[in-house]
């Protein structure tokens, strides 16, 4: 191709084709010109390619080209105009899909005034919403222009189109972009609108906003216009209506001409006019009276001209796609919206809706998927479920998924807990149906971390059998207690559900339960705090719509109004980010300690190894533990809810160091206290920590994924 005149290459790239042998001379002259930046993206390009879902057909990696930027000096490889515009439009989709992108290319918009209009034709660039930009303004950047045009130092005293039709070749060298250094003249404006498809105004003078609107009219161009104040934007369909009045008949019999030449008093009356003063916003209105007295000139901000570039957008796509957009006024007003704003309310709309849970499915028919499915209903953390079932008519096998960890889950230590909790359920359902056999745990099987099996024979066990529908009934409920103080009977019947397995260590009382309940919260703080764990937290979570058959349905949270709203916030790395560098963010545990106050008890199951250190098999027989406790105590008529602190399956110091090295020491203090507490001695682990409540049934109950085989598989 040929270099681009003088004037041209202030704003334009020359595009290089290495295949071209002309081309390719330039190429190799700039590359040996001492000064001349390089940087080659193809490598990246090509990877982003690859990795395009249902990418556009006849696409060639192998075209490329080389960008010189005049003004940079500096030299970019990319891939060809259809291999880049696939990567850089992919997405889009499907809020605008390929066929949409197509049509939207077609069309050629004009943008007068390049303070407001460049963060509108910058939107446009980067939407991909048109096939080309023409841009008009005679000015130069100031200083005072910086505090609503997104460009820097390096643009001051440089044309105002010029500068916007650098950053967007810098984003899209492919766009074609024009430009109009002297702006438009009420004896130009024609010559401007020459083929376009839409026009935005966004100049300062009155008489030219008005040469342009009669150009329009002449043209059958449709225009428009953001104002930002209160979001104010208009739009002028005179391809439409070609004879509609400028500015919707607001300045009646005024001309173009006649507004000409006026200074800053002699315009007020006819701004006012168009504007609409009783609309102005307090601040706008009461600045008008300061121009020229305390102020220079009418007051922008850069947020409300961004808005106003994505309102102007999303007009364009609705005239490119020919959808519905009338001429006439509205306003996008923010301040209004945040004045409005209230509790989310979709939670509550659902909350009493019926779910079909675990309890409300019948079990298999056949015996080997009843005792698979009784299985899958044991408690796991996070709802992960981190086991693979598997079954013949000979054996059960319960298999530990180390992919379904988390950093909490040190060693696996949790989820052989659940597995061994997996375990017992199976054997309660196997012993129903007389099909009891002698459960195993392996932990030498180079399959998997941890195998339980248990091997189905002719056999019954009428204890074992009497779980089994409890078993199959068993949920979390974590709503609020009444604090309730729990009869004598109680920790001592949980104690003999424990078997010789595990030791139950109980907290009661109002005064021991808050002092708990503050280290528990403490521990939340530090998840919440903690990257990875915040990401691991928020990654467990589900949200009405979305697939619920694993993690925590935000609606068995049974949360409070203004706990959504927290749970909502907390959500935001950026805040955690502020408070962990404030050292603050206590009321993070709220929810925690909230529950733990108002629970009847707080027991931990607690455990000796067989010998030594303890294995995945020694935790595994602790969950079955914790599963026979937590059967008990709902037949006791209690609510049950697992609290994890952090430190729960740290055993030494570098344990709590990879959970979180940020907070190593708060979590090795507030586990010391809390072990003390319970009365822990050094020689016992814990596998879970369960708080007991009185209280009112769970809304919603956790689902589960299908189990292999079952009616329900897929």
């Amino acid at each position: 191709m040929a270099a681009p005149a003088p004037q041209t290459a202030e704003y334009r790239p020359r595009l290089l084709d290495p295949r071209d042998p002309t081309d390719r001379a330039t190429l190799r002259q700039l590359t040996e010109s001492p000064g001349v930046q390089t940087i080659d993206l193809r490598v990246g390009l090509r990877a982003e390619l690859d990795r395009l879902i249902n990418p556009p057909p006849g696409l060639d990696p192998d075209e490329e080209r080389w960008v010189y930027y005049p003004w940079r000096n500096a030299l970019v490889a990319v891939l060809g105009p259809d291999a880049f515009a696939a990567i850089r439009s992919d997405r889009n989709r499907n809020k605008l899909t390929r066929d949409e992108q197509r049509k939207l290319r077609a069309l050629r918009v004009g943008v007068v005034g390049q303070s407001v209009g460049h963060s509108v034709a910058y939107t446009l660039a980067l939407e991909g919403t048109c096939g080309l930009l023409r841009l008009a303004d005679f000015d130069t950047i100031e200083l005072s222009n910086l505090n609503r045009v997104p460009t820097g130092l390096f643009d001051v005293g440089v044309n105002k189109a010029v500068v916007t039709a650098r950053r967007i070749a810098e984003l899209d060298p492919y766009l074609p972009v024009e430009i109009w250094r002297d702006g438009v003249l009420a004896e130009t404006a024609d010559e401007f609108l020459d083929g376009l498809s839409v026009v935005v105004e966004e100049c300062d003078s009155l008489d030219i906003k008005f040469a342009v609107r009669e150009a329009a009219r002449r043209r059958r161009v449709p225009l428009l216009m953001d104002t930002n104040d209160r979001g104010l934007f208009d739009v002028e369909r005179y391809d439409l209506e070609p004879g509609r009045e400028p500015f919707h008949g607001l300045l009646g019999a005024t001309t173009g001409a006649a507004l000409a030449g006026l200074d800053t008093r002699s315009k007020a009356p006819h701004v006012l006019r168009i504007l609409d003063p009783t609309q102005l916003s307090a601040r706008m209105a009461a600045s008008l009276a300061e121009v020229g007295e305390t102020i220079t000139t009418w007051p922008q901000l850069g947020g409300e001209v961004q808005l106003g570039a994505a309102i102007v957008s999303a007009a364009i796509r609705r005239i490119g796609l020919g959808t519905k957009l009338s001429s006439g006024r509205t306003r996008i007003d923010l301040e209004a919206a945040l004045d409005s704003l209230a509790e989310p309310g979709y939670l509550d709309d659902h909350t009493d809706d019926h779910v079909t849970g675990p309890d409300d499915e019948q079990p298999p028919a056949d015996p080997i998927g009843a005792i698979l499915a009784c299985a899958q209903r044991a408690p796991s953390g996070g709802n992960s479920q981190p086991w693979i079932l598997r079954a013949d008519t000979e054996l059960i096998e319960i298999a530990l998924d180390p992919t379904s960890t988390t950093a909490m889950d040190i060693g696996l230590r949790g989820s052989a807990v659940a597995v061994g909790a997996a375990l017992y359920n199976a054997t309660t359902a196997a012993a129903a149906h007389g099909l009891l056999g002698d459960p195993r745990l392996l932990v030498d099987d180079p399959s998997a971390p941890l195998i339980a099996r248990l091997r189905l024979r002719p056999g019954s066990d009428p204890e074992l059998a009497a779980d089994y529908p409890f078993a199959l009934a068993r949920h979390t409920n974590r709503r609020l207690g009444d604090a309730a103080d729990l009869p004598d009977s109680v920790l001592p019947d949980l104690a003999r559900a424990a078997g010789d397995q595990a030791v139950v260590h109980a907290i009661t009382g109002a005064r021991g339960l808050a002092e708990v309940a503050d280290l528990l919260g403490a521990s939340d703080r530090v998840r919440y705090l903690s990257p990875q764990l915040h990401q691991q937290l928020y990654a467990e979570l589900r949200w009405p719509g979305e697939d619920v058959r694993t993690g925590i349905d935000v609606r068995t949270l049974d949360p409070a109004p203004d706990e959504l709203a927290k749970l909502q916030v907390g959500s935001r790395t950026d805040v955690m980010d502020r408070l962990r560098e404030w050292s603050a963010g206590t009321a993070l545990g709220e929810f925690t300690v909230d529950r733990v106050r108002s629970s009847s008890a707080l027991v931990a199951i607690g455990f000796r190894a067989r010998g030594g250190e303890p294995d995945l098999a020694d935790y595994a027989r602790a969950g079955a533990a914790v599963e026979k406790v937590w059967l008990r105590a709902q037949l006791l008529g209690l609510a049950v809810q697992p609290v994890s602190p952090v430190f729960l399956y740290a055993n030494r110091r570098e344990d709590l160091r990879s959970v979180s090295p940020e907070f190593t020491d708060t979590l090795a203090s507030i586990q010391r206290r809390f072990l003390d507490m319970l009365e822990i001695s050094e020689d016992e682990n814990v596998a879970l920590v369960l708080r007991l409540s009185y209280a009112a049934a769970a809304s919603v109950r956790s689902r589960r994924l299908p189990v292999p085989g079952s009616r329900n598989d897929g």
